[in-house]
C-alpha cells in the first residue's frame, strides 16, 4: 500500500513538473511573441516614416520637374513674348504649389529689339539666386580667376561665416542685388505689408553688412509667378516708389530643377539661348546642392568668351529684362 502511495506521489510530482514546464514554455512563447511584436511595430514605424519621407521627396521632385519644364518652354518661346518663370523651390513653396499656380500666362511681352542678328555683340549678365551658401566662395573664386564680374541676388543669412561673403561680393566688384530676406514664398507674397517688411529687412541688413544700398531686385519666382496671393503689380509699384529696378531673365541654366544636370548640360543650356539675344540675363543658382553649377562656371565663361560675348555685371546701363514692364505699372 505504501509503495502504491509513493508511486502516486511520484506521478503527481512529475505531472506538476510537466505542467510547470508547459506553463513556463507558454509564458516564454507569449513573452517572445510580445517582444517580437514590439520589434515588428518599431520596424514598421521606421519603414512608414521612411516611406513618408520618400513620398515627400517624390512630391517635391515632381513639383520641381513640372515647373522646370514650364520654365524651359517659356524661355524657348521668348521670341513670341514669354520670359521664363523661375522655379525656386523652398519647402514652404512646395507645400503651396499647384500646376495652375505656376502655369505661365498665355501672352507675354514683345522683345523683338533684343533678338540678335549675325554680327551683333552678345552682352551676357550672369546672375545667381539663393546667395549665400557653402558654394558662394567657390563661385567667387572662379569669377576672380577669369576676371569676370557677375550679379548676386541675395537672401538674408546672419550666420557669421556668411557675413564676410556679402562683403566679398561687393569688394570684388560684383553687383549686389536683392532676392528677398526669407526666401519663403508664403511669407513674402502673403500681403503687401509682408512683402514690404521682407524687402526693408533685407535692404537694411545689406546696408548694415556691406555699406551698399542695393538698387536691384529679383522677385522669388519671377514677376510672372502665379503663386503670390497679391497681384504682382502691387509689389512692382512699391519697388518703383523705392527707386528699385527689378530683373527677370531670358536665359536659364536649368540648374534650379530637380533634374540633375551635368556641368556640360548647364553650359549647353546657356549657350544655346545666349546666341539668340543681344542682351542675355542668365539665371543661375547658388545653393548647397549646386556643385554642378560651380563645375560648369569656368567652362561656361570660356564658351561665352569663345563666342565673343561680353560678360558684365548688371548696372544702370543694362537693358532691363522684365516680364511685367515696370514702367507700365502705376
Amino acid at each position: 500500500m505504501q509503495d502504491k502511495d509513493s508511486e502516486v506521489l511520484n506521478y503527481q510530482r512529475k505531472r506538476r513538473k510537466r505542467i510547470t514546464k508547459i506553463r513556463y514554455s507558454i509564458i516564454l512563447i507569449v513573452a517572445g511573441w510580445i517582444v517580437l511584436s514590439m520589434i515588428l511595430v518599431v520596424v514598421l514605424f521606421v519603414k512608414m516614416t521612411s516611406l513618408e519621407h520618400k513620398l515627400d521627396q517624390l512630391v517635391t521632385s515632381s513639383s520641381e520637374q513640372n515647373t522646370d519644364q514650364i520654365n524651359a518652354g517659356a524661355a524657348a518661346d521668348l521670341n513670341s513674348g514669354v520670359i521664363a518663370e523661375e522655379t525656386e523651390t523652398t519647402e514652404e513653396m512646395q507645400t503651396e504649389m499647384t500646376w495652375d499656380k505656376v502655369t505661365p500666362p498665355a501672352s507675354g511681352i514683345s522683345d523683338e529689339d533684343n533678338l540678335a542678328s549675325e554680327g551683333d555683340l552678345h552682352k551676357v549678365y550672369l546672375t545667381f539666386d539663393n546667395v549665400p551658401s557653402e558654394h558662394t566662395s567657390e563661385i567667387l573664386d572662379v569669377l576672380q580667376a577669369y576676371g569676370v564680374k557677375a550679379t548676386f541676388f541675395v537672401n538674408g543669412n546672419q550666420d557669421e561665416e556668411m557675413l564676410s561673403v556679402y562683403q566679398r561680393i561687393v569688394d570684388e566688384g560684383h553687383t549686389l542685388g536683392m532676392n528677398s530676406y526669407s526666401n519663403q514664398y508664403s511669407v513674402i507674397y502673403q500681403s503687401e505689408d509682408a512683402f514690404e517688411q521682407d524687402y526693408m529687412t533685407l535692404k537694411n541688413f545689406l546696408k548694415q553688412t556691406t555699406g551698399v544700398d542695393s538698387l536691384y531686385y529679383r522677385f522669388p519666382g519671377g514677376s510672372s509667378n502665379l503663386i503670390s496671393n497679391v497681384p504682382m503689380d502691387y509689389f512692382i509699384h512699391y519697388l518703383n516708389t523705392q527707386g528699385i529696378i527689378y530683373y527677370d531673365w531670358n536665359v536659364s541654366a536649368g540648374d534650379g530643377a530637380s533634374t540633375a544636370y551635368t556641368s556640360e548640360e548647364i553650359v549647353e543650356n546657356v549657350t544655346d539661348d545666349v546666341v539668340k539675344y543681344k542682351t542675355s540675363v542668365v539665371l543661375l543658382h547658388d545653393g548647397t546642392d549646386k556643385s554642378a553649377t560651380v563645375e560648369a562656371l569656368g567652362p561656361l565663361i570660356e564658351a561665352l568668351e569663345g563666342m565673343g560675348a561680353q560678360i558684365l555685371p548688371i548696372d544702370e546701363d543694362t537693358q532691363v529684362i522684365q516680364y511685367v514692364k515696370a514702367d507700365t505699372v502705376e
